[in-house]
């Protein structure tokens, strides 16, 4: 495991790799919330996410922990930057593992999930994603900035159509 930076949320600001998306969900932020917890959900919109572990007990909130395992191999360990129930949550990769004969792709990595409540049962979700490339992830992350900023979208686009599947049961 290769160990990443540890920021806090001012590195939101100043990253110079950041994406945003901003969707509307049919949810209220309450639900949002509880998808963000389920472990299981993020696999469902997240394609690169194989599964998530929560490594801190609940009620989640700043410090908590977890590890996501991703395709290709890739394991993050997260700690949360940021919790507000129903409004808010950041993470930062305080380790990313590294595939064998690689180098570190990034040196840090936060995401930030802002919930507003629009009323008549519907939230706006926006996402920021923050990284620092190093290594390899250097050399490829200018080129990739238009398909890192579609993927977002497009993920976040998942995410409300999720949503509206899990919510019509």
């Amino acid at each position: 495991m290769a160990r990443c930076e540890p920021v806090e949320l001012d590195y939101l600001d100043r990253a110079p790799f950041r994406f945003t998306a901003s969707e509307l969900v049919n949810a209220t932020p309450e639900r949002v919330f509880e998808i963000f917890q389920d472990a299981v959900a993020w696999t469902k919109w997240v394609q690169v996410i194989k599964k998530v572990e929560w490594t801190s007990p609940f009620p989640l909130g700043v410090g908590s922990t977890r590890t996501v395992h991703m395709a290709g191999g890739l394991r993050g360990e997260e700690t949360f930057i940021a919790w507000e129930p129903n409004e808010r949550m950041a993470f930062r990769f305080d380790e990313l593992s590294v595939p064998v004969g690689s180098a570190q792709l990034l040196s840090a990595f936060a995401e930030d999930y802002r919930v507003t409540d629009v009323r008549l049962g519907q939230s706006r979700v926006d996402w920021t994603l923050c990284m620092t490339p190093s290594g390899a992830g250097a050399v490829t992350a200018r080129p990739a900035k238009p398909l890192m900023a579609f993927e977002i979208r497009r993920t976040l686009k998942r995410f409300a159509r999720y949503v509206d599947a899990t919510s019509r049961r």
